[in-house]
């Protein structure tokens, strides 16, 4: 697609800014500016959001269940032939490597689209509550919860565009979609399809694009907008908090973690290792739920840092463009300065026994090198933070509690894992972890049909499983005389 074809949809419309403004769009990879984005204003934004009111209280979506299941079909009909299509711009503007584009990058993500999808066929939007009183027939209804700002980071835009999109969408909601100014293209190509394939009415799906903050916060403070969907930092999390209360809107937030993978001593460190390190080093580590820290034990710490060096040296990295490759740059130029700064810190206030420090493999792009820490205080900021780059910090512990409390010691509670020869023993220490998915012995807490959200400051509510699309429901009782 040439990069005049890039539009924004508000209102069913294509369309760029209404100042005809743009901002560019950068290869993370090449530093190369790739092309522009309309760049929306607050009168763009504005007319975004009263379409979506408009389209929610005077059209069948939130109503018509049949709708919105034949809508869905055909949005992931059409994204299933554009796939190809939209492969090498998700490589070109978000630093992904390709071979991540046929799983969650793209394809994947296109298909898990279908639990929502089959989740109309069998949901129960009305049901009648048996209260053991005769008089009274008692009715619970779950209905839309409104319009709907949907907020979207650079790191993987288009999973987390269809998530949120699709789970809004069937609960009967209506969308403005916001992504990253970092990674723009990939989710206008989607609201392209919206307008020119499906028959989703005007104004139920709108997509915006800008890279001023001022008027990206209008969404979550708007009166019109009754719910906001925001996946990214923590940092960011609370501001929309704060932009939100005084309008009082539902909220889903998906924020930081800073995850742990517990190897017991029984595990077999051989074989467990190099896979906590592949998901450290995927897509340069910029995922909320990859490992940053693994903890094991004392008496085989040594043991540890040797297979962690040896496995992340050989993880495949380089040109996204590459199938062989599963990491890329970092996707822009913030990140990088961020993540340099925490691989200097770690050389401050640890021994860093790999990497740490930019790689000069290319001349130009956002490109560090993957990096081992150990011989670190667990409350240290590396230990502590969130880095979203290809950084793991190994600690030691002298006992399973001791293990548990050293993962539970940070502001986050997202994601985590545990390996042992007992499975019983890998249950035991993940019921104690405070955090919101728990694999055992590599069992995969990423799925369609299951919750995922985050304890304590990783966030709030949930997406796919049941409670992501009740996360977009308001939850109303009707009584009547039996």
């Amino acid at each position: 697609m040439s990069n005049s074809e890039y539009r924004m949809l508000i209102d069913g419309q294509l369309v760029g800014a209404a100042d005809r403004r743009v901002f560019d769009n950068i290869n993370p990879a090449t530093e190369d500016v790739i092309g522009t984005a309309p760049n929306a204003g607050r009168a763009d934004v504005e007319r975004a959001i009263l379409a979506a009111r408009r389209a929610f209280e005077t059209t069948a979506w939130a109503t018509d269940v049949d709708l919105r299941r034949r809508c869905l079909v055909q949005l992931q009909a059409e994204l299933r032939k554009g796939a190809d299509a939209l492969r090498p711009t998700v490589v070109a503007e978000v630093g992904s490597p390709v071979a991540l584009t046929y799983d969650i990058a793209v394809n994947g993500s296109i298909e898990m689209m279908s639990h929502y999808i089959d989740l109309l066929d069998t949901y129960e939007f009305e049901h009648v509550v048996d209260a053991g009183d005769p008089s009274t027939q008692r009715v619970v209804r779950r209905e839309a919860a409104g319009v709907v700002a949907a907020i979207t980071p650079w790191n993987y835009p288009f999973y987390l565009a269809i998530a949120k999109l699709t789970a809004a969408l069937a609960a009967g909601c209506t969308v403005i979609l916001k992504p990253a100014p970092d990674t723009p293209w990939n989710t206008l190509e989607i609201g392209r399809i919206v307008a020119e394939h499906t028959d989703i009415p005007p104004g139920v799906v709108n997509i915006v694009t800008t890279d001023d903050n001022e008027i990206a916060a209008l969404l979550t403070s708007h009166p019109e907008v009754d719910a906001v969907s925001f996946t990214g930092s923590t940092v960011t999390g609370r501001r929309i908090m704060a932009t939100a209360a005084p309008t009082v809107k539902r909220l889903t937030l998906e924020l930081g973690g800073k995850n742990s993978a517990i190897l017991l001593d029984d595990a077999d460190f051989a074989s467990t290792i190099p896979g906590v390190t592949a998901s450290t080093c995927s897509h340069a580590g910029q995922g909320c739920g990859v490992y940053s820290r693994l903890l094991v034990p004392r008496t085989r710490l040594t043991e540890a840092v040797d297979i962690a060096v040896a496995s992340m040296q050989q993880f495949p990295w380089g040109d996204p463009t590459d199938p062989g490759n599963y990491m890329g740059p970092l996707a822009n130029r913030r990140q990088y300065d961020s993540v340099l700064r925490y691989y200097e810190s770690a050389m401050n206030t640890g021994r860093v026994v790999l990497g740490g420090k930019p790689s000069d493999r290319y001349e130009k792009g956002y490109w560090v090198e993957p990096t081992v820490v150990t011989d670190i205080d667990p409350m240290a900021p590396v230990s502590q933070e969130e880095i979203f780059g290809p950084l793991i910090t190994i600690l030691a512990f002298d006992d399973d509690d001791e293990a548990v409390r050293i993962s539970n010691n940070t502001i986050y509670g997202l994601a985590g894992g545990v390996w042992s020869a007992d499975t019983e023993r890998a249950m035991r220490v993940a019921r104690g972890m405070r955090a919101g998915a728990i694999g055992v012995n590599g069992g995969m807490w990423m799925h369609q049909s299951t919750p995922f959200g985050g304890y304590k400051q990783s966030g709030l509510g949930r997406e796919w499983g049941v409670e992501g699309l009740e996360d977009f429901l308001e939850v109303k009782t009707i009584a009547r005389p039996a």
